[in-house]
């Protein structure tokens, strides 16, 4: 679970920091509860050093201890105590969102897109070999894992990621694919590298990429790039839909026009900015 860093350390490298943010990072939708042994093995830490994180991060105020646990100094040390995060941790995401404009300006063009093609739709930016969620606007349950604000997929497997992968030097492509070690996630995903350079190309080219059960079985996702002022892909929208209920033809012909057409309407809305 935990991360090293994306390069060498360098001398101004604060490994405690580090190590706070993994033991944030240790809880997810499905890990909302952790015991201190939980947060320690999936931080990568020890227990001692995992629970001076839990009693300063929860006199912080960015993690409670459950009900019936002691609270204080002796919070995160005591037996069958188990810790979770508090929404005071969406202060830590929020200082993002509000210092962008992307998200305001595209969840307005999101719902009306919803709208119109009665389907899931989101948008998200890259982050290292990941995609970040930071808008969306859901329509029915299509995956197993519940996507929210700040969800994160690996970029390869994704067609929102394929598509800002793609819009990436030949080099930073190799380094993130390098650094994401593609995994079959289903028995359809691509994961060799000189295929996904090849299929990365051709998203360039097109100007759209389509990924069908590559993430999770079942689901397909067309996705197109967003572009700032100075024409720089800036994030991906996508709408996602069921392999049962759409074929691939009807998500190219009725979607992808609908998903374009949202995506120059806001690409209009960022060159004002």
């Amino acid at each position: 679970m935990s991360e090293e860093p994306r390069s060498a350390p360098s001398g101004d490298f604060v490994q405690s920091l580090a190590r706070g943010l993994a033991v944030i990072r240790a809880f997810d939708a499905e890990h909302a509860e952790l015991t201190l042994s939980d947060v320690a093995r999936r931080a990568g830490i020890t227990r001692a050093a995992a629970g001076r994180f839990l009693r300063t991060l929860e006199q912080l105020g960015y993690v409670r201890a459950s009900t019936g646990s002691a609270t204080g100094s002796g919070s995160a040390t005591g037996v069958g105590a188990r810790f979770a995060l508090t929404p005071r941790v969406l202060e830590l995401g929020f200082s993002y969102l509000s210092a962008v404009s992307i998200p305001e300006v595209v969840q307005p063009h999101l719902e009306r897109l919803s709208h119109e093609v009665d389907e899931s739709v989101s948008a998200a930016v890259l982050d290292g070999a990941d995609i970040v969620y930071v808008a969306r606007v859901p329509t029915r349950r299509i995956m197993s894992v519940r996507i929210t604000i700040g969800t994160r997929f690996p970029a390869y497997a994704t067609s929102m990621g394929r598509v800002l992968l793609a819009e990436q030097p030949d080099a930073a492509v190799q380094a993130l694919l390098t650094a994401s070690a593609p995994q079959a996630l289903t028995e359809r995903t691509l994961t060799d590298a000189a295929a996904l350079r090849a299929e990365l190309a051709r998203v360039r080219e097109q100007g759209w990429a389509l990924v069908d059960g590559e993430l999770e079985p079942g689901l397909r996702s067309v996705a197109v790039p967003v572009r700032d002022r100075r024409g720089e892909v800036v994030a991906a929208v996508n709408v996602s839909t069921s392999a049962t209920r759409d074929t691939v033809e009807h998500v190219l012909d009725a979607y992808l026009p609908r998903l374009q057409a949202a995506a120059t309407a806001i690409d209009a809305e960022l060159r004002l900015i």
